[in-house]
């Protein structure tokens, strides 16, 4: 069982950081991941039973990743090595794996070697873990804020079982705050009283990250002067100065832009505007490219409201271009004018759908010919010469007829892409367009 966390602490309690101070140091003393540790669940029955070869801990920042590679290390009967994979290079990943190898053959002792920032690791140091994980030279905990499955090598996946930390919710880091009061790594000198309201607001702004709620409550009590009863008060006051600006997470190259981008348009698309001006809040307030935001009403005006209602499209353009005029702050209204109008239009992909299908059947099927009546002159001369009637290759001009409209085909077989719905401005195009069928059968 390692001792390098008592180790850590005990070099200089007073200047480590209270997070850090404050870290578990078993499972039972772990607040929130109740999907992963809760009894009965599988990282859990692999820690208490000391069964595992690899794991990947993947998740937000503040949500424990490290702490639980340290509290599955003390309990656990292996030594613990860490690296951090942003200063880490290949020699020193050797360096651990032949300590470890060492400590193996000397006294018998595995090693847990714990790499945080993991996906800042190279393939080439990545493929270094592998022939070691294989062998049982180390146990390997890895620790990232990337999505895994874009961030490190197929091999090294494959070798390990993944789990995900969840932010943790603002009820688990008020019962952090709490336990923290009474916690003699905290504050064993001092008599501190911490309001409801100052517990709930460092809570909210801390956005699921535990290590800046327990920063922010430490700034509180060394920037507080005791009071006449020899307490540290931090009331709500006090927290709004300590923590003043949530800071949302937000990843604008990785997952988080990704799901929120999709999250902004499923709203839309399902008829949402609160949820798609939430989304779009969170984007803005996240320096999110504006300009990123106006591409995706443009394509989800014409994907998901299409011809139920044209005026969808141009209201997306338009938002477009008064956002390039008017620029920050400002533009943030005609983004907002333009969601609320296409998560309140009436929706219809028919034309999204048509085109396709239509692309599918140009790449998979039997490509179609022109008909001799809608080509080029040159071209139906060379028709004419190879035998067609003129009544084939006679074009009638539709606008010559009555409603502009004569009943004439327009593709060798009579396929259907485009099928409207009843819904908006759609239901009128399907009408005529089934008027026109009628006259075409008929």
């Amino acid at each position: 069982m390692s001792d390098l966390w008592n180790q850590e602490i005990a070099a200089d309690p007073a200047q480590t950081p209270l997070a850090a101070r404050l870290r578990p140091r078993t499972l039972a003393q772990v607040i929130g991941q109740s999907h992963l540790l809760a009894e009965g669940k599988l990282l859990r029955r692999a820690i208490l039973a000391d069964q595992f070869s690899a794991l990947i801990l993947h998740g937000p920042p503040g949500t424990g990743k490290t702490t639980l590679a340290r509290v599955i290390a003390n309990e656990t009967t292996a030594r613990f090595e860490t690296l951090n994979a942003t200063d880490a290079n290949t020699a020193a990943v050797r360096e651990k794996i032949e300590l470890a190898r060492s400590w193996s053959k000397l006294r018998g002792e595995r090693t847990i070697l714990f790499v945080d920032e993991l996906h800042r690791f190279s393939k080439n140091q990545q493929d270094v873990l592998l022939p070691h994980l294989e062998e049982g030279i180390i146990r390997f905990i890895g620790a990232t804020t990337e999505n895994p499955y874009f961030a490190l090598n197929n091999a090294l996946l494959s070798r390990s079982q993944l789990f995900q930390l969840e932010s943790l919710e603002e009820e688990e880091l008020t019962a952090l705050l709490r336990s923290t009061l009474s916690d003699e790594r905290a504050y064993p000198d001092l008599q501190i009283e911490l309001s409801n309201e100052a517990a709930a607001h460092f809570a909210q702004k801390s956005d699921g990250d535990a290590r800046k709620c327990l920063s922010a409550f430490e700034l509180a009590v060394l920037t507080s002067p005791k009071n006449k009863e020899g307490k540290t008060v931090i009331d709500l006051q006090v927290a709004e100065e300590s923590i003043q600006q949530k800071a949302v997470r937000y990843d604008a190259k990785g997952d988080e832009h990704y799901d929120t981008a999709s999250a902004f348009i499923k709203s839309i698309r399902g008829s949402d505007p609160d949820a798609a001006l939430y989304w779009l809040a969170k984007m803005l307030h996240s320096g999110e490219d504006p300009r990123f935001i106006a591409r995706r009403l443009v394509i989800s005006a014409s994907e998901d409201i299409g011809l139920a209602d044209s005026a969808a499209l141009r209201v997306a353009l338009d938002a477009q271009r008064a956002f390039d005029f008017v620029g920050m702050p400002e533009g943030r209204i005609p983004l907002a004018h333009a969601t609320v109008y296409l998560a309140t239009a009436p929706k219809s992909n028919a034309a999204y759908a048509g085109i396709n299908a239509a692309l599918s059947d140009v790449k998979s099927g039997k490509t179609l010919a022109v008909p001799p009546h809608l080509r080029t002159g040159t071209r139906k001369k060379l028709a004419k010469q190879s035998g067609a009637s003129e009544k084939e290759l006679s074009y009638q001009y539709a606008h010559d007829y009555e409603d502009n409209y004569v009943p004439q085909a327009y593709l060798p077989e009579g396929k259907s892409y485009y099928l409207p719905t009843e819904n908006g401005l759609e239901k009128r195009i399907k009408d005529r367009l089934e008027h026109f069928k009628s006259l075409f059968q008929g």
